[in-house]
């Protein structure tokens, strides 16, 4: 079996996320062997495709190295670039069916556009602690399927060092998956619009590179905000960061964003279910 590693939202090696991308197989793996592989990898998420009736289809599945998430944009991204630029799919517009709803893909301005159905969302009154376990109290906090706390001043976005443990509960406790990410508006001579952090306890990480389905939260919150999209994101990974590109288009989010191929391998173990 082939996979391949690749850096997602970034158009140079080692910045943006990375992502391990397996070739489609005819069935899913058992969890357990995913989990194993994803750990293995040690990468920001591997992806899982199952194969369908169409060439143009595809069932995907997401891990960490330590849990299954049920949306992962930059993986996502990954696999599109393997299946287009590795893997030479013709399709025009690729569709994934995934744990939260259909999420397509294609190539386009030099990268790709991933189409995303919006989460819910809402406005919340800042929860208890949840100022001093970030660093800063924010200025306003949305409840999605993750935390979104929003600050007034950007220069307060890179300098927060969080308590983890105090940041999962507080979100679990709100019925969300233990993440908590971070934004403000960025100055007008910054050469893009918005900068963000992610906080990712909930999926065993302390921060996360570069993550979609973070953006597909934040792009209808803050272009009610800037009223208009796109928006242009910086995510401020410490030592990596990457860019991306969010819009509102006919009641999704569309995620704009490049990939760099870093490495192909060929497995030699297979799923026992692949392997008769």
């Amino acid at each position: 079996m082939r996979q391949w590693t690749i850096d997602a939202f970034t158009d140079q090696p080692f910045l943006g996320n990375s992502a391990c991308v397996l070739e489609p197989m005819g069935a899913w793996p058992s969890d357990d062997w995913m989990q194993r592989l994803a750990a293995e990898n040690n990468a920001g998420a591997t992806a899982f495709l199952a194969r369908t009736d169409r060439p143009d289809r595809f069932g995907i599945r997401w891990f960490t190295p330590s849990t299954e998430v049920p949306l992962c944009g930059h993986a996502t991204l990954a696999s599109a670039h393997a299946l287009l630029a590795e893997m030479g799919s013709a399709a025009g517009l690729l569709a994934f069916d995934t744990a939260s709803g259909e999420v397509t893909a294609r190539a386009g301005d030099g990268g790709y556009e991933l189409s995303f159905p919006i989460p819910p969302f809402e406005r919340i009154a800042t929860p208890a602690g949840l100022g001093e376990a970030l660093g800063a109290e924010p200025d306003e906090v949305w409840q999605a399927p993750y935390l979104v706390a929003i600050y007034n001043d950007p220069r307060v976005i890179g300098g927060l060092q969080p308590r983890l443990s105090d940041l999962r509960r507080i979100s679990a406790d709100l019925g969300g998956q233990g993440n908590v990410g971070v934004a403000a508006l960025a100055p007008a001579t910054a050469g893009f619009d918005a900068i963000d952090r992610f906080f990712a306890p909930g999926y065993g990480f302390r921060e996360d590179p570069a993550t979609g389905s973070f953006h597909a939260i934040l792009t209808p919150i803050l272009a009610a905000r800037l009223g208009s999209s796109p928006i242009r994101f910086r995510q401020a990974y410490p030592g990596r960061g990457a860019d991306l590109t969010g819009r509102l288009e006919g009641g999704r989010v569309v995620l704009s964003g490049r990939a760099v191929t870093v490495s192909e391998a060929v497995l030699r173990v297979r799923p026992p279910e692949a392997a008769r």
